[in-house]
């Protein structure tokens, strides 16, 4: 099984997750930025951020044999912030960087009127820079946030094929996909979506469009449910080319539409003594 986790926050997890995830079949990611679990202050914690998103976190995870890609934005949540909305003047030249292959997360997380004022704006951005957009439901009232999420898609002029509506369960569904937008699950421990309810919905709705992820980050949650999904979707009967189509044929296929894929395969799947700017993610020697 090979699998393209499109939406994990890498930057939050260890080494061990790396490993385990190449051992599951992981080959390809794409790291949205997000925010840090507190408040950002300034512009520069931004800044620092992206640079290490195209930075060392690619390289990271190329000594584990993935590939990783991200996609850069303010998010919803800090974009109520006054602090932080100057960042949108710098996101363009990140959205121009190797390996930057979307826009996102962008959306709602309180459905304020700040956070639609910058969905609009990076929505025009994405236009501008010919980029895929990744975007971000909201945890509550989940159903309002998708069809106002759809509307301002919609008003922006951006093609629906370019968009992935993500966060979605059995009640939204059904309105991304006939939207035209492709069609985002999270799939966790305890909220969200789990595999099982996935192939559910697999079975009613099919498996074009659809991009299913981990979003593991640094809280409760698993890298390796694309792998889960997958095994549970053989276990229902589907086809070992139907897991391939929603664990890699379909993220390849949204991303490989800004045309800043790198999927040819890595030399090796364990670290070597390579550096980043001077620094490994090899330890000494034992003492």
């Amino acid at each position: 099984m090979r699998i393209f986790d499109p939406h994990i926050h890498m930057t939050s997890r260890t080494t061990t997750d790396y490993e385990q995830m190449y051992e599951a079949g992981v080959r390809a990611l794409v790291e949205p930025a997000f925010w840090l679990g507190q408040p950002r202050t300034n512009v520069g914690s931004f800044t620092d951020y992206f640079d290490g998103l195209i930075g060392w976190e690619r390289f990271r995870a190329s000594q584990f044999g993935i590939r990783h890609h991200c996609t850069i934005a303010l998010n919803p949540k800090e974009a109520n912030d006054p602090r932080c909305v100057d960042v949108l003047d710098v996101l363009p030249r990140y959205l121009a960087k190797d390996g930057v292959v979307a826009v996102g997360e962008v959306g709602y997380d309180s459905m304020t009127e700040a956070e639609e004022k910058a969905f609009a704006h990076q929505l025009t951005l994405a236009i501008e820079h010919e980029l895929p957009v990744l975007v971000h439901t909201p945890h509550r009232d989940k159903l309002a946030g998708t069809k106002r999420t759809l509307d301002v898609v919609r008003e922006s002029g951006i093609a629906p094929e370019l968009v992935v509506v993500d966060h979605l369960n059995e009640l939204t569904v059904g309105l991304v996909a006939d939207a035209g937008c492709w069609m985002g699950f999270s799939i966790y421990p305890d909220t969200k979506m789990d595999e099982h309810r996935m192939v559910t919905i697999l079975k009613e709705h099919g498996t074009d469009r659809v991009l299913v992820n981990s979003a593991a980050d640094w809280g409760r949650s698993d890298p390796l449910k694309t792998l889960r999904t997958g095994e549970a979707m053989l276990a229902a009967g589907f086809t070992e080319s139907d897991v391939d189509k929603v664990l890699w044929q379909n993220p390849v296929e949204f991303y490989g539409q800004s045309g800043k894929l790198m999927l040819d395969p890595l030399e090796t799947d364990a670290p070597t003594g390579e550096t980043f700017e001077g620094n490994s993610v090899l330890r000494g020697a034992r003492q």
